[in-house]
C-alpha cells in the first residue's frame, strides 16, 4: 500500500469533520497529560532528545537574534520548549490548545528556572497579528491538526517575511527492514506500554494510525511549496522514523489581515 494520503487532516476513529477530530485530540491529550512525558520518553528510547537537539541546531541563526520571537506551537508538556529556551537569546513563547499539558509545561519550565509566556491556542486560529514571529516550531504536533493545509496557511500568516518554520515529525522508515520493525513496535508494543503506562490504549492505538495518514517527507514538502514557503526542505531521522521540514516565508511578501 502507498504511504502517501489524500487525507485533509487527522481523523480519529469515530469522528467526523474537523471540529469532531480537534476535540477528540483535545480530551485524548488532557487525559494522558499527567503521565505523557514518561510513556514518551519510554517508547521513545530517549532517541527523541536527538531528534530535537537537530531541530534546535538549524534554528541557531534564529534563535542568537536577540531581537527575533519564536513560537514552539503544540507544545504540549514543554521539551522543545525548554530546549529553544535554553539555547536562545530571542523571545521564546509557547502554545498548545490542550490545558492540561500547558500546566504541565508551565510546571517543568519553572522548575528549570525560565519565564517563558504560554498561551492556550488553537494551531488553526492564532491569536497572533500578521507577519509577526520570526520562527514557528511544531514537533509531533502538526499530523494532528484537523486540516494540514489550513494550518500550514494560518502559520504563513503570522510568520514574517523571511521568518522560518520547522516542523518534526514522524514520517514513514525507508528501508524494508526498519519498515517492517517499526510496523510491529507500532501496532503493537506502543499501545500496550501506552495503556500500562498512561493508561491509554486508545491513545498510544491512534499514533500509528495518525502517522500512517499523514503524508511521505517529499508530499509534505510540496504541501509547503503550494501554500507558498519557500526553499521548502526536509531531513530524515533515524531511517526515516522521523523527519524535520523547514522552510521560509517569501521575503517581502504580505498577508491579509485575519478575518474577524
Amino acid at each position: 500500500m502507498s504511504m502517501e494520503t489524500t487525507a485533509i487532516g487527522t481523523t480519529p476513529p469515530g469522528t467526523s469533520g474537523e471540529q469532531q477530530a480537534s476535540r477528540w485530540v483535545e480530551r485524548m491529550f488532557a487525559g494522558i497529560a499527567p503521565r505523557y512525558d514518561l510513556a514518551n520518553h519510554l517508547l521513545s528510547f530517549n532517541i527523541d532528545k536527538s531528534w530535537r537537539r537537530v531541530l534546535v541546531g538549524r534554528l541557531a541563526p534564529v534563535l542568537h537574534n536577540p531581537d527575533a520571537r519564536v513560537l514552539d506551537l503544540c507544545c504540549g508538556t514543554g521539551d522543545v520548549l525548554i530546549d529553544l529556551q535554553a539555547a536562545a537569546r530571542a523571545c521564546v513563547m509557547g502554545a498548545d490548545f490542550c490545558r492540561p499539558m500547558l500546566a504541565s509545561a508551565q510546571r517543568k519550565l519553572l522548575a528549570k528556572g525560565f519565564c517563558v509566556p504560554l498561551l492556550e491556542a488553537d494551531a488553526l486560529e492564532l491569536p497572533l497579528a500578521c507577519n509577526t514571529l520570526d520562527a514557528v516550531t511544531i514537533a509531533f504536533g502538526f499530523r494532528n491538526l484537523s486540516n494540514y493545509r489550513n494550518g500550514l496557511s494560518e502559520l504563513y500568516r503570522v510568520l514574517k517575511p523571511g521568518g522560518v518554520l520547522a516542523i518534526l515529525e514522524f514520517s514513514h522508515p525507508r528501508g524494508a527492514l526498519i519498515r517492517a520493525a517499526y510496523g510491529c513496535y507500532s501496532r503493537l508494543l506502543l499501545p500496550a506500554v501506552g495503556w500500562l503506562v498512561a493508561g491509554s490504549w486508545q491513545a498510544y492505538s491512534y499514533l500509528p494510525g495518525s502517522i500512517r495518514k499523514f503524508p511521505s517527507a517529499e508530499r509534505f514538502r510540496t504541501m509547503m511549496l503550494e501554500t507558498g514557503f519557500v526553499e521548502a526542505r526536509f531531513e530524515l531521522l533515524t531511517g526515516g522514523i522521523a523527519a524535520l521540514h523547514i522552510a521560509s516565508k517569501i521575503p517581502g511578501s504580505r498577508c491579509s489581515p485575519k478575518p474577524g
